[in-house]
């Protein structure tokens, strides 16, 4: 390490974390901005005094398929001017320091134990970072869209979150507990290492699910009436739930399905519009275009997209293509191609 390295890791505020997989470490503004913006996206960054003598940075990352988890500070105060994101969101957890922070018309500040932000890449942000160290968690969009439209029961698109996560609420400190312990195993495999697919699936899942049922957003109301939450759901209605998605692979039977929920068919029929806002083979189909991303997401290189969707019971696979790349942006192919490379 180099004496001026020496210097600005005396000054780093905190105890730093990732610091084997370190990215940028410097004191020069214009490298700070150009290194970090590659990392993350383009961005203007201005020091608060024309020439500042305790400005550095350091951006330390532990990068995994579709996420990763950063730590990233700066010296002194600084304005950090990114606009949108486009093709990620940011968790972002103070270690130390504050940030004040502007997402669209929102202004919010944070700091330690109290708030933290959650970036939208719709929503353009400017920040000001004020000896500031963050933990930053970044999802890929097209992953956080896809599990959202899931969730929701609608087509992949557009999902904008509250950019205030309170640290105070048992499940803000949740989340910010998961990515302490990413954030130790990541040190603890060190960036020689990599996370086996099954983990980093199963870490990924884990943060995707307590993001879009803990935080606010634009669909939070849509994914609790498709979960039958948005009020206290019948026990016909459950029941009925709970069999399609056990007999998803099956053929629909309406009459096995009124019978197992123990009232008729047209009561069913109204009860699915009423609680959940879509048909009953509407639902069937999400809850079948689910088990088939599952499925592809997960699949051998050599998997049959034909066989695995007529094991889920799609019988017109140009519909099924048609029905896939309308929920989830993609067709069944290019998930598979992803979860090949």
């Amino acid at each position: 390490m180099s004496a001026a390295e020496l210097e600005m890791s005396a000054r780093r505020p905190g105890t730093e974390r990732l610091t084997a997989f370190a990215r940028v470490t410097t004191d020069d503004v214009d490298e700070a901005a150009e290194q970090i913006g590659r990392i993350f996206c383009p961005h203007d960054l201005m020091p608060a005094q024309a020439r500042p003598s305790g400005f550095y940075a350091t951006h330390n990352c532990a990068a995994f398929d579709g996420f990763s988890i950063n730590y990233v500070a700066y010296g002194g105060s600084v304005t950090i001017d990114p606009g949108c994101l486009e093709r990620f969101f940011l968790v972002q957890i103070p270690l130390a320091g504050t940030a004040r922070i502007r997402a669209g018309a929102r202004e919010l500040d944070t700091a330690p134990e109290r708030t933290a932000s959650l970036l939208s890449p719709t929503i353009p942000t400017r920040m000001v970072w004020t000896g500031c160290a963050q933990a930053i968690l970044l999802l890929d969009r097209r992953l956080v869209e896809q599990r959202a439209a899931a969730l929701s029961g609608r087509a992949a698109g557009t999902i904008e979150f509250d950019p205030a996560i309170d640290l105070e609420n048992p499940a803000a400190r949740s989340l910010w507990a998961k990515l302490d312990d990413l954030m130790t195993l990541a040190e603890r495999l060190g960036p020689g290492a990599r996370l086996p697919a099954v983990a980093g699936a199963d870490w990924r899942e884990a943060l995707l699910d307590h993001l879009l049922n803990a935080q606010p957003h634009g669909l939070s109301g849509a994914v609790r009436t498709f979960s039958g939450r948005a009020e206290r759901l019948p026990r016909a209605l459950r029941a009925a739930r709970d069999c399609l998605h056990d007999m998803a692979c099956e053929p629909l039977d309406l009459v096995q399905l009124a019978s197992s929920s123990g009232v008729g068919i047209r009561a069913l029929q109204l009860g699915f519009r009423r609680h959940f806002g879509v048909s009953i083979s509407e639902m069937l189909l999400d809850i079948r275009l689910a088990k088939l991303h599952a499925r592809l997401s997960h699949a051998a290189p050599d998997a049959s997209i034909t066989g695995i969707a007529f094991d889920l019971g799609f019988t017109h696979l140009g519909r099924m293509a048609g029905a896939y790349r309308e929920k989830f942006g993609e067709t069944p192919s290019a998930t598979l191609r992803r979860r090949m490379s």
